[in-house]
């Protein structure tokens, strides 16, 4: 099937993990509600082979928050599933604040999907995540009171 990129922004009220559930529940609902394979999304997480295979495509391939901002690798089994935190370097290089705004990530974001080659889409925010089957997410702002998050990644082979 492929690797698919995906990205969301999602209501953030300081605690990730429940910023992470709430958005993972409406993306189910969104992709798995009318299909009668998976009730739930426990349901969807009990099908091991599907989801160690082929997967979602989606927030749903994350399975938890980590705290450390340190890259992914590969040869770690414990990365793959989880979402980070972008680096506070990282997010200063592509925002050029440490309190970026939800407009400013949604257009970086379309920036990177139009990107006009593989080089420039690999700079680009939505190129910071580079393993598969891994995601970040960058706290947005409006003015210095944080509201949501960006959360971007990649799924599949």
């Amino acid at each position: 099937m492929g690797a698919s990129g995906w990205d969301y922004v999602t209501r953030y009220d300081g605690d990730v993990e429940a910023a992470l559930a709430t958005l993972q529940a409406r993306v189910f609902q969104e992709e798995y509600g009318s299909d009668d394979r998976y009730r739930s999304l426990e349901n969807l997480y009990e099908d091991e082979e599907f989801m160690g295979t082929e997967g979602t495509h989606t927030i749903l391939d994350i399975d938890r928050v980590v705290a450390t901002d340190d890259p992914p690798t590969q040869s770690n089994v414990a990365d793959y599933g989880t979402l980070r935190p972008l680096a506070p370097n990282r997010v200063m290089h592509h925002f050029g604040t440490n309190h970026p705004a939800v407009e400013q990530y949604e257009e970086l974001g379309v920036a990177a999907n139009e990107a006009a080659s593989h080089e420039e889409h690999e700079r680009s925010l939505l190129g910071e995540c580079r393993m598969r089957w891994t995601g970040y997410y960058v706290v947005l702002y409006c003015g210095d009171r944080p509201t949501h998050l960006g959360i971007f990644g990649f799924s599949g082979d």
